[in-house]
């Protein structure tokens, strides 16, 4: 028997398009929850829903260890959480009512619980933390434990921010500056070898997840931050590399994925933490997300001497116009700067690219294809402009939606409101893209092989082998696409 079993909803197994990816990572925000809690005296367990078959494995779980309080604790920190896929908000709900069947004190947090916490209070959850949970957390538990200030249960309730009950709701609680003083993540109540096995088996290399920030200061019109707003912070250079020293010593991950909306955004973080890494020999290979304005010779220079890999800029579109619209606050040049700067390095560039934003012409989808020819990233993330709750795109389309405001795997792409072009468009655009991206991208490969025979490789031959495929489906697909244009004019 624990006091708590934290649990979250989003299952691989229901997502097709990253099952097949099979790129796996834990819960991270749920691992911070559980060291808070233990930290505050409480005993913990995981149920790593990632992982897991369906919903009858969080049955088995509540079972096994009892808990008096489960619960879902959905990670701030990994975007598909913040979209609310609806085949995870159902497992979410699904989960609600198997906990309070049982008798479990239920709890629940994160994006899609901030933005309808009655909606999940109707489906079994005693209580939703709104916003950032840890401090939450540790209050309500306190109280329900009957160690919090003397006086009514409502009353007690009433002492907590960020938190909702039936028939109650607080304030929202101000965010958690002094990050440094968070213990790490409770990195031992997961499968790690699983999750090696997994990555190795499939990848032949093993990755783990950190995050240095929490926030993000920037404006984009269509980011949703259901949880920390416009706010950004961070911890200290030091207090990372401590953290990512002691994941060496103890997994000896290959790889890292810093999952931050935005690395090294405070000037000279990036310096400090590549100094660090080298003088504690602790440097691992990682991908990160920034953005194209802030990639300068400097800052170059730091992510390579701290092993950086992959660098994913938030490109979203080839026309200024629309960036503009946006309210990105970069501009074409600034990603073509960026990605020159970066590759010189020899650190890969992913570009994720937003079709659909209302307004954009089929010229301007041209304009975006175009930058992906001439800027030759190493990899592209596809999405269409997504509305989510509390942005001003949101406010904008709110008119338009139907029943339908949330995707249901992140394979859907469904567009939610009226945009320029149907729905099939941008899915036949999708395929479009990766078709002459996989193209011209086996084509630089292989390309560069030839030039220097030596390091010819069988891989190289079915790489080679692959180009007419691309370029047959890229063909078929863009008359498809035109036909679309046609009938909408």
């Amino acid at each position: 028997m624990v006091d708590i079993l934290f649990g979250q909803s989003y299952y691989l197994r229901f997502d097709s398009k990253l099952w097949a990816a099979m790129q796996p990572y834990p819960p991270l925000g749920a691992l911070y929850a559980a060291s808070t809690m233990r930290a505050s005296g409480h005993t913990v367990a995981l149920f790593d829903a990632m992982l897991a078959h369906s919903e009858d494995d969080w049955a088995a779980a509540l079972a096994v260890h009892q808990p008096r309080f489960a619960v879902l604790y959905e990670d701030n920190f990994n975007y598909l959480s913040k979209m609310c896929l609806l085949r995870m908000r159902a497992a979410a709900h699904t989960m609600c009512r198997m906990a309070r069947e049982r008798g479990c004190v239920v709890i629940a947090g994160g994006a899609d619980a901030t933005d309808h916490a009655d909606l999940y209070l109707q489906q079994g959850a005693d209580y939703v933390l709104i916003g950032e949970g840890e401090q939450t957390l540790t209050e309500l538990l306190a109280v329900l434990n009957g160690a919090g200030p003397r006086g009514s249960a409502v009353a007690h309730l009433n002492s907590i921010l960020g938190l909702a009950w039936p028939g109650g709701c607080t304030p929202r609680r101000p965010d958690i500056t002094r990050l440094d003083a968070l213990p790490f993540p409770a990195w031992d109540l997961v499968d790690v070898p699983r999750y090696r096995a997994i990555w190795r088996a499939r990848h032949c290399y093993y990755s783990m997840n950190m995050v240095t920030t929490r926030g993000c200061p920037y404006h984009c019109n269509w980011c949703a931050k259901p949880i920390w707003g416009q706010r950004y912070n961070s911890r200290t250079p030091e207090n990372v590399v401590a953290e990512l020293q002691w994941l060496k010593q103890t997994y000896q991950p290959d790889h890292i994925w810093f999952a931050d909306d935005i690395l090294g955004l405070k000037p000279h973080w990036l310096e400090r933490f590549a100094q660090l890494v080298t003088e504690h020999d602790c440097a691992i290979p990682f991908k990160c997300l920034l953005r194209a304005d802030l990639v300068k010779p400097s800052l170059v220079a730091a992510l390579q001497q701290a092993k950086c890999r992959t660098v994913w800029l938030g490109a979203e579109s080839g026309s200024q116009r629309v960036l503009d619209a946006m309210e990105k606050g970069t501009t074409i040049a600034e990603i073509y700067s960026a990605t020159r700067l970066l590759q010189g390095a020899g650190i890969e560039v992913g570009f994720f690219l937003q079709f659909g934003y209302p307004g954009e012409t089929r010229a301007e989808v041209e304009q975006t294809l175009q930058m992906v020819r001439e800027a030759l990233p190493d990899d592209v993330g596809i999405s269409v402009s997504y509305p989510l709750p509390g942005t001003k795109f949101y406010e904008r389309v709110r008119l338009e939606l139907g029943d339908k405001q949330n995707w249901l795997d992140s394979n859907d792409l469904a567009m939610l409101y009226h945009g320029p072009f149907p729905q099939e468009f941008y899915r036949v655009l999708h395929t479009v893209v990766h078709r002459e991206f996989r193209m011209r991208r086996a084509w630089r490969v292989v390309g560069a092989a030839l030039r220097r025979p030596t390091t010819l490789r069988p891989a190289h031959l079915k790489r080679a082998a692959s180009i007419p495929y691309h370029w047959a489906g890229w063909q078929l697909n863009r008359r498809r696409l035109n036909r679309f244009t046609t009938t909408a004019q």
